[in-house]
């Protein structure tokens, strides 16, 4: 990816993809904002939709198979809308809580230590103040849902609040991770059915685990620097052994996925989804070098195509329940 070298003059972080909206568009004085909630890298709130949109789509085909109405076996396209302005707004949220956690390590590794709060581009009374804009924002969207959907997503606060402490602790920050970034999966079926069922707890499950698996590849951009400043993660556990870990991990993704689809009974285009997904897991494993960090940031943001891939088979399989009742 093309990027270019931050210079005090400019506000912009070391690795700031050139070209973006954020900095033809938006204010000098707006960047720094805009780099604490990752205006610039919508990959994040993108992985962050994906489990949402499944779940939204895997409740509208457990609707069809038990005989809804016919204009219900897609799914509700306001929840998609909605689910999208709440994943950028809590990924902004989320980024800016965890700079301000993280400001002395960001510091003292080279690829973050020009991010606005370690580089002194805003105050941490700003970046809070703007932490909280973002939130409340999530809160404006959460509070469109049922009663039972809105419980659950405040639940999920305490994931996120966690989650930056992690890699302090735990050789598994990427699983705390996957817990956050997975909880979509229960958010769709529970906006949908005011409940939870097995099908969303299977889906957030193999969530969890792709979340692990792409978050390692991400992660060894910085093992390196992980290890001087005393930081953990799963690419630093897993080492030379990755590419196996990430076959149980991708596999085991996929089979929770799948298991997901039998117990709300999708028909076979949900599987084609799955399969076509396996298929780029399989390449980015097959190709994958961890010590080569533009491809492991590369091969990271693919996992955008394994997003459209599964909710493109859902869109399918919810096509397939609407017409077959006709033939």
């Amino acid at each position: 990816m093309e990027t270019i070298q931050s210079q005090s003059g400019q506000g912009r972080v070391a690795d700031a993809p050139t070209g973006h909206w954020v900095y033809r568009l938006l204010p000098r004085a707006a960047w720094p904002y805009a780099q604490l909630a990752r205006w610039d890298r919508p990959i994040g709130w993108q992985l962050l939709l994906w489990p949402c949109w499944w779940s939204a789509a895997l409740a509208a085909i457990a609707y069809a198979e038990a005989g809804g109405e016919l204009l219900r076996l897609m799914p509700n396209p306001w929840h998609l809308v909605l689910f999208m302005i709440g994943a950028i707004a809590m990924r902004g949220a989320g980024c800016t809580y965890n700079d301000l956690v993280d400001e002395g390590i960001d510091g003292q590794v080279e690829r973050t230590r020009s991010r606005p709060l370690p580089s002194g581009q805003v105050t941490r009374r700003q970046a809070w103040t703007f932490l909280i804009a973002q939130s409340l924002l999530g809160l404006a969207v959460l509070l469109q849902f049922n009663g039972f959907a809105i419980l659950l997503g405040i639940c999920s606060l305490a994931v996120v609040a966690a989650y930056p402490f992690m890699k302090r602790i735990t050789n598994w920050p990427q699983f705390v991770l996957g817990l956050a970034f997975s909880w979509g999966a229960l958010m769709g079926w529970a906006a949908a059915f005011g409940t939870l069922a097995p099908p969303a707890l299977f889906l957030y499950a193999g969530s969890i685990l792709w979340v692990i698996g792409y978050d390692t590849i991400y992660a060894h951009q910085d093992k390196e620097d992980d290890a001087i400043v005393g930081v953990h993660s799963t690419a630093r556990l897993f080492g030379e052994r990755t590419k196996p870990w990430l076959m149980a991990l991708y596999g085991g993704a996929l089979i929770l996925m799948g298991a997901a689809c039998a117990s709300a009974e999708a028909p076979m285009p949900a599987l084609a989804g799955l399969v076509a997904a396996g298929v780029h897991m399989a390449r980015q494993i097959r190709v994958l070098d961890i010590d080569n960090p533009d491809q492991c940031l590369r091969l990271f943001k693919s996992n955008n195509v394994v997003g459209w891939l599964i909710f493109l088979g859902f869109l399918g399989a919810g096509l397939w329940a609407a017409v077959k009742p006709l033939v």
